[in-house]
Formats: C-alpha cells, sequence, structure tokens
C-alpha cells in the first residue's frame, strides 16, 4: 500500500489560491444554511454535514494561516498595529 507523500512544493501564488478556493466553498455553504434557515418548510437534513465541513474548512484555514511567516523587524523592538 502506498503511503502519503509528506513534502510538498507549493508555491505563495498556490498557498493564496488554496485559500481562495477555501474561503468561497465556506462562503457558499454559508449562503445555503442561511438560505435553509429562512425557509422553515425546507428539510434540513444536511445541516449535520454542512457543519462538519465548516469545521474542518475553518481548521485547514487555521492550519494554513499558522504556517505563515509574518514580517518582524531583524533589530530593535517590534511594535505592531
Amino acid at each position: 500500500m502506498p503511503g502519503y507523500n509528506t513534502k510538498f512544493d507549493l508555491t505563495v501564488e498556490d498557498m493564496e489560491l488554496i485559500e481562495d478556493a477555501l474561503r468561497t466553498t465556506k462562503r457558499s455553504l454559508n449562503s445555503a444554511v442561511i438560505e435553509q434557515a429562512a425557509d422553515p418548510l425546507r428539510p434540513c437534513e444536511n445541516t449535520r454535514d454542512v457543519d462538519a465541513s465548516m469545521k474542518r474548512i475553518n481548521d485547514l484555514l487555521g492550519r494554513l494561516h499558522n504556517q505563515k511567516n509574518f514580517y518582524r523587524p531583524k533589530g530593535g523592538a517590534y511594535i505592531g498595529g
């Protein structure tokens, strides 16, 4: 049985594209949930699946964010804001 590749060669642009696609998917899922909530006669049997998908997308976006290297000056104190 083959194993998983643990080394990926992605550019910054590739990562931005992935993040944008995840955010777009998250927006469309959120819109679907809002539309279901607005119409009480529509069945909402897939709400749990949508919630699970939204949680996975949020977790992945968080992990991608945590892997970024943000600018820090080499000398002196860093003052954010």
